[in-house]
C-alpha cells in the first residue's frame, strides 16, 4: 500500500541534533506523531537522557525536543509499506533532509536503528554530505536491547550538543 508521510519535522533555529527514524509505524500515522506505538522506547529513552519526565502529550513531546535541541523526522516521505514492516518498505521517496540541514543549526544526524541509517545512505547522504550515526532501534521489535542498554547507547547524543 502507498502511504505518504503527514507530518512534519520538530526543530527550530536551535536544534543541533536531528534523529532520523525510517517511516511512521500504523499507530504513529494514526497518532499523527513521531514514535506513537506505546512499546516504542524512544520518548523513554529521551526523557532517561534528559531527566525530564516521559511526555504524553504532542505538545509536550515537541517541547522536549526543542529544549534540548534536537530535531526529529523520517528519512522516507513516501513509499510503499504493508503495516509498519521496514522489511516491506519499497518505492522510497526520501524527505528533504538536506533542505532541513539548510534551514537549521543541526551539526550530526543519528539513525534510529540500521534501516533509517541505510535509507538515509542511500537516499539522503549525497545530497547533505554528512554521516550518520546509527544508533540501536527503539522499537518494540528491537527485544535484544533493554531500557538500560538503549540509554547507555544512545548518550552520545548528550556528547554531540543535544539534551543538555
Amino acid at each position: 500500500m502507498r502511504v505518504t508521510h503527514t507530518f512534519e519535522p520538530v526543530y527550530d533555529g536551535n536544534s543541533e541534533i536531528l534523529v532520523l527514524g525510517t517511516f511512521p509505524s500504523v499507530k504513529s500515522r494514526e497518532s499523527a506523531f513521531y514514535y506513537g506505538h506505546p512499546q516504542n522506547r524512544f520518548w523513554k529513552v529521551l526523557a532517561g537522557l534528559t531527566g525530564e519526565e516521559v511526555p504524553g502529550s504532542i505538545a509536550e513531546k515537541k517541547a522536549l525536543l526543542l529544549k534540548h535541541r534536537i530535531a526529529i523526522w523520517d528519512v522516507i516521505r513516501s513509499c510503499d509499506i504493508e503495516g509498519s514492516s521496514d522489511s516491506s518498505i519499497r518505492s522510497v521517496e526520501a524527505n528533504d533532509i538536506a533542505g532541513l540541514l539548510r534551514a537549521s543549526r543541526i551539526r550530526e544526524i543519528y539513525g534510529n536503528g540500521d534501516k533509517a541509517c541505510q535509507l538515509y545512505n542511500r537516499f539522503c547522504r549525497e545530497q547533505t554530505g554528512k554521516e550518520i550515526h546509527r544508533l540501536p532501534s527503539t522499537s518494540p521489535a528491537n527485544a535484544a536491547f533493554s531500557l538500560g542498554r538503549l540509554l547507555e547507547c544512545w548518550s552520545v547524543i548528550l556528547d554531540a550538543g543535544g539534551c543538555g
